[in-house]
């Protein structure tokens, strides 16, 4: 257990416990893990969706407001007229006891005043649309107590970017049904919705109201609303305007009595035909269903413990034990948790992203899988059918789509070059992990050729010939609108405000090149030959081969710098990432994938590469993206330039790309640097760090400000980001070297001393592997010798055709 001023990890009970609700920033979690997701504050604010954050948004919450976290599932008391929240806020009364404790998919408040504790535990069960909030309020005093409890959310009229533009409508369309202990949210239902919304409590109420001019007041917030202040709600009912849901119970408590009460907040959809249980009467038998599985203590703790299993059996896949705790915590706990988060949201909705802006991205959800195919393949399975139906024949993609239709977002569109290979990192990884090699049989047509049956393969080998079919003058990978940065927009050219530098472009874009696309061509290119081959396509495969041997020579040839790769050519041919550059000499991405490719690895040029990482990129928070900073915009260069120096892509840590030096650091044998970089980035070892990072101390954050900036080593964007799967990838498969193949299970450590002797339990298919790495005096890369089950085998593969079940492994490394 360590601790910071804000809290500290409980690593027995999977928890961060937050001790005080005034953090730098609010820190959430995150609700939900099948379609119905909540994200919810260390106050309690927050919102509720389902599938989609855009279309399908059950509750209201308000971005960037004052204060902050604005909206929430809140819960009051008033104690003779002492009003407060078990959450710490909206309400200012200082509490007693305050503490919040994020679990893996469950949040629990523990407010404590004038001798009243109220503990709410939040979570959305496995298998229902609905969010759970059970509430317990005790009696800690010697004398009786007469409170008064109440709930409150406010309801979000299903389209969140509508629901805050479109008032002339919207404040005329809200209605509700409530009957007995429960409030219908059933906006829209009458035309052309199927489906609406509840809140209900397991107990008598002696109030409620759903207008929210009557609860809050109209010149009242939430840290003060009308009806709790008088104690008394006004039983209002919404006809348009703000519908709200609010029950008022009154507890009568005996000195050490508790009452627990449920509360259930849910989400139904019913088939057209069926609708309507009497005239203009929303057929609730579904809703009726739904709460009476959870309508006392019992049945909603049975659900909260059903919810932590699966947990603890679902982080049981993989855990390791080094002589490092930090390393321990982070991947035994939230790193995987961070990564089944980032795999259902993707980018869509955090804190930092309102869920309107974007759906699933092409290219972050490829990505993310790979920190959780060891998890849950089925649902990785799934995923890359999803992505894979958009993308075009040409091997191209839609760089985004909608989580509740599945299709490609045309406001958006494509033409983002990096996005096909990035499909042949998520299918490798899957088919490794699974062994599935019947999905690369799977038909999935193509979104522009739906009448031609294509295989996953077919898919593949389109996005391979992609980067064939669009090359530049130099032979390298034509950029298109931007690769893996989208802040890097050679063909945009935009000097008008109101543009967007990802959609903006101009021209044919048949001149600016990429030598991050061209390492991840190679690295990728490569195992569609291996697939290839793995199903007997030895022409596609040969076929294949000459094309990445090309790319490598036109990498050595016009990519190469002197020191380091260079990062691309511009609209004019000219070189970005070079010393002939004034600024921006130097960036992260293309010595990343061009070392990870094995460029440069057979002539040293692989080892000056990260060399020259470490001299001019790496910092104390982690390693910049590039150097020097932009200080001037450049119309040619795009949204990299937009940014101070030091902030986001200008020479920022964009923590994404920091996991590829590590991956590449491993390769070449450097242990210490390899996890010197992770650990600069890693939550659990940059605890001391919290006041100045601000975000929250157990999930990684996007970018972390560079040694350019105004305040250094500030974080934002925290929870959905891709450095979560990368460093864990990175981490597990070259630190701890547990690598999954086609045939088995690779063990290639690459340790430092100070992680010591490590232990590794590793299910692996249908194996479980307990590992044991022994250092001794070695140098921590690669094995001297291994046995399973006391006997040696030769090399470093666990061959799964011959250890399937339960086996114990030994590894002595050199």
């Amino acid at each position: 257990m360590t601790s910071s001023s804000y809290g500290y990890f409980d690593d027995a009970n999977k928890e961060y416990v937050v001790t005080t609700p005034f953090t730098p920033l609010p820190w959430i979690n995150y609700l939900g893990n099948n379609g119905f997701f909540g994200l919810i504050s260390n106050t309690s604010g927050g919102y509720s969706f389902y599938r989609d954050a855009k279309f399908r948004r059950i509750t209201r919450y308000r971005y960037n407001n004052v204060p902050m976290d604005s909206g929430g599932r809140y819960f009051y008391i008033n104690d003779g007229g002492t009003v407060w929240n078990p959450g710490g806020r909206p309400v200012r009364t200082e509490l007693d006891h305050y503490e919040c404790r994020h679990g893996m998919g469950y949040s629990k408040f523990i407010g404590r005043k004038n001798a009243v504790e109220v503990e709410q535990t939040t979570f959305i069960p496995l298998e229902d649309t609905c969010e759970i909030h059970r509430v317990k309020v005790t009696n800690q005093g010697d004398s009786a107590k007469t409170l008064k409890l109440f709930s409150s959310l406010e309801w979000c009229l299903w389209n969140a970017e509508d629901d805050g533009a479109n008032f002339q409508r919207n404040f005329s369309t809200g209605e509700v049904e409530v009957v007995d202990s429960t409030i219908y949210h059933k906006t829209e239902y009458r035309e052309r919705r199927n489906h609406y919304s509840f809140f209900s409590v397991n107990a008598p109420l002696a109030g409620f109201d759903t207008d929210r001019q009557h609860f809050v007041g109209v010149y009242n917030d939430y840290s003060c609303p009308k009806a709790v202040m008088d104690s008394a709600c006004t039983n209002s009912e919404a006809h348009g305007w703000s519908p709200v849901a609010a029950h008022q119970l009154d507890v009568e408590l005996a000195p050490g009595e508790s009452k627990t009460f449920v509360f259930v907040m849910g989400y139904v959809e019913v088939d057209a035909d069926n609708k309507w249980q009497a005239p203009g009467i929303i057929n609730k038998a579904p809703a009726a269903d739904m709460q009476a599985k959870y309508d006392t203590e019992a049945k909603a703790t049975a659900a909260l413990k059903t919810l932590t299993d699966y947990w603890d059996n679902l982080l049981s896949r993989f855990t390791v034990k080094s002589g490092d705790d930090r390393l321990n915590r982070a991947l035994n706990i939230w790193n995987q948790y961070q990564n089944m988060v980032t795999f259902n949201m993707s980018r869509s909705a955090s804190y930092f992203e309102s869920g309107i802006g974007r759906g699933m991205g092409f290219r972050d959800s490829n990505q993310d899988t790979i920190g959780f195919a060891h998890m849950v393949p089925s649902a990785v399975r799934e995923r890359i059918v999803d992505l894979a139906a958009t993308q075009q024949s040409d091997g191209s993609a839609y760089h985004q789509y909608q989580p509740l239709t599945k299709k490609g977002n045309a406001d958006v569109g494509g033409n983002f070059n990096d996005d096909p290979m990035w499909l042949v990192l998520a299918v490798a990884n899957y088919v490794k992990e699974s062994g599935d090699t019947d999905f690369l049989h799977f038909v999935v047509p193509f979104e522009d050729t739906p009448e031609v049956p294509s295989t996953i393969y077919h898919h593949l080998k389109a996005s391979f010939y992609h980067v064939v079919n669009n090359l530049g003058p130099h032979q390298l990978p034509l950029i298109g609108r931007a690769d893996w940065n989208d802040c890097l927009n050679l063909n945009c050219f935009s000097t008008e405000p109101n543009e967007s530098y990802q959609t903006t472009q101009r021209g044919d874009s048949k001149v600016a090149e990429s030598l991050m696309i061209a390492g991840q061509f190679v690295l990728y290119g490569n195992e569609f030959v291996e697939i290839a081959k793995l199903l007997g396509m030895d022409v596609d495969a040969s076929e294949a081969q000459p094309h990445i041997d090309a790319m490598v020579a036109s990498v050595k040839q016009h990519g190469w710098d002197g020191e380091w790769f260079l990062r691309a050519y511009d609209s004019q041919s000219k070189p970005i990432g070079s010393q002939q550059n004034d600024e921006g000499k130097i960036f992260i991405e293309s010595q990343g994938f061009c070392t990870m490719a094995g460029i440069g690895f057979d002539d040293g040029k692989a080892e000056q590469a990260l060399d020259s990482v470490e001299k001019h990129l790496a910092c104390e928070y982690g390693v910049m993206l590039q150097q020097p900073a932009y200080s001037d915009y450049n119309p040619l260069y795009g949204e990299i330039t937009s940014y101070p120096p030091g902030y986001k892509e200008n020479a920022g840590i964009f923590c994404h790309n920091n996991p590829w030096i590590v991956v590449a650091e491993a390769m070449l044998g450097r242990a210490d640097k390899a996890l010197s970089y992770y650990t600069r980035i890693t939550p659990s070892f940059i605890e001391h760090l919290t006041e100045r990072h601000k975000t929250e101390p157990y999930v990684y954050s996007q970018m972390i400000s560079g040694q350019d900036a105004y305040i250094q080593g500030e974080a934002k964007n925290s929870w959905l980001t891709g450095t979560a799967a990368w460093n864990y990838y990175a981490a597990t498969q070259y630190i701890l070297g547990i690598r999954p193949e086609y045939n088995g299970l690779r063990i290639e450590p690459c340790l430092d001393k100070s992680l010591g002797d490590v232990q590794i339990v590793r299910h692996f298919r249908d194996a479980v592997y307990h590992i044991t790495i022994n250092q001794g005096d070695g140098t921590g890369k690669g094995i001297a010798s291994m046995t399973i089950d006391g006997k040696p085998v030769a090399g470093d593969l666990v061959e799964y055709a011959d250890y399937a079940g339960e086996h114990q492994i030994e590894v002595v490394l050199n």
